[in-house]
């Protein structure tokens, strides 16, 4: 879409003026160096989508999109740091490239630096960023625990998984969008429907990166085919796998769930012939399309025009049609 990729290069134009150049360098130099390792941009250019469709200027919505970013980049930081992970988009994480406790500050500091962000918008919208920003980090936060918890129990149930994702996932996404709508003003009620959207587009997003860490192909996704398998995430495929198996096949993939080689192919190859045999690849698609026509159903009910209703339909259809 040229108007997603338009908005897409207008925000990297804009962050590349945000280099921060203060001293110490220890602390400023890492987050310049996660800001610069790429990624989709998708909340950002959501937040700027959002605001030109509901009839403000993206260019308003640009302190918001870098919040939104910095924040996301934020949580980046710690999650590598959770996960004792070595690589973040094929590149050394912040940990890794510095150390654990630089990692740490500079992560804290970008919290710090996307608040800021809000200080260039006048009171009222300054009031309604902030707060939807402090009440969706704390979702965020919240959804990183549950995650954490379900390493350990066994009794996740697909409900509980659903509100994890939310939480951790489709919040973000949803809180973009609506920041965009802040800045265009928009009636409380799109407000509410874009972030109805946003939430439903975000299940829909997380469920589909579920299946393509899985089924997906390495030469496009970007990451290790089974990664989620290796790390014994228990995730919508794994849930469904298991309510769907018979007896034996429960005692088979609870005893591959235990295993913590994280090269082991042959544990990658059995467990997707489980999730296959179980159905769970087929149940997984059905939810993805759940979620994706709910979040039509939202965008429906928005106050704008047919035109620019299909612009938001299309870029749904492309995100969840993705093979990276």
């Amino acid at each position: 879409m040229q108007l997603i990729d338009d908005f897409r290069a207008e925000f990297l134009g804009y962050l590349s003026q945000k280099n921060i150049t203060r001293q110490p360098e220890n602390l400023y130099n890492p987050i310049n160096y996660i800001l610069g390792l790429g990624g989709k941009r998708l909340r950002p250019v959501l937040t700027l989508l959002t605001c030109d469709i509901l009839g403000g200027n993206p260019k308003e919505a640009l302190d918001a999109a870098l919040a939104i970013e910095i924040f996301h980049n934020f949580s980046l930081v710690h999650d590598d740091i959770m996960d004792d992970a070595s690589l973040r988009r094929g590149m050394e994480t912040v940990h890794e490239k510095w150390d654990l406790n630089t990692g740490i500050l500079s992560g804290d500091a970008m919290m710090i630096i996307a608040y800021q962000c809000f200080e260039n918008y006048e009171p009222s919208k300054f009031k309604k960023l902030a707060q939807l920003f402090s009440k969706t980090a704390l979702e965020v936060c919240e959804g990183q625990q549950y995650d954490i918890d379900f390493e350990t129990r066994t009794d996740v149930t697909i409900p509980e998984y659903l509100e994890m994702i939310k939480l951790k996932t489709s919040v973000l996404v949803a809180a973009a969008m609506n920041m965009g709508a802040i800045v265009a003003n928009a009636s409380d009620g799109d407000m509410q429907k874009i972030y109805d959207f946003g939430l439903h587009l975000g299940l829909a997003f997380q469920l589909q990166d579920d299946y393509l860490d899985t089924f997906g192909d390495v030469a496009t996704f970007g990451k290790q085919i089974g990664g989620d398998i290796l790390e014994n995430k228990k995730t919508y495929l794994y849930l469904k796998a298991f309510e769907n198996a018979s007896a034996d096949e429960k005692t088979r993939l609870s005893a591959l769930f235990t295993i913590e080689d994280r090269s082991d192919a042959a544990k990658v190859a059995e467990v997707t012939a489980l999730f296959l045999k179980t159905g769970a690849d087929k149940a997984t698609l059905m939810e993805i399309k759940k979620y994706t026509a709910l979040a039509f159903e939202d965008l429906n009910e928005l106050s704008i025009s047919k035109e620019n209703k299909a612009v938001l339909q299309e870029f749904g259809m492309d995100l969840m049609q993705r093979k990276s």
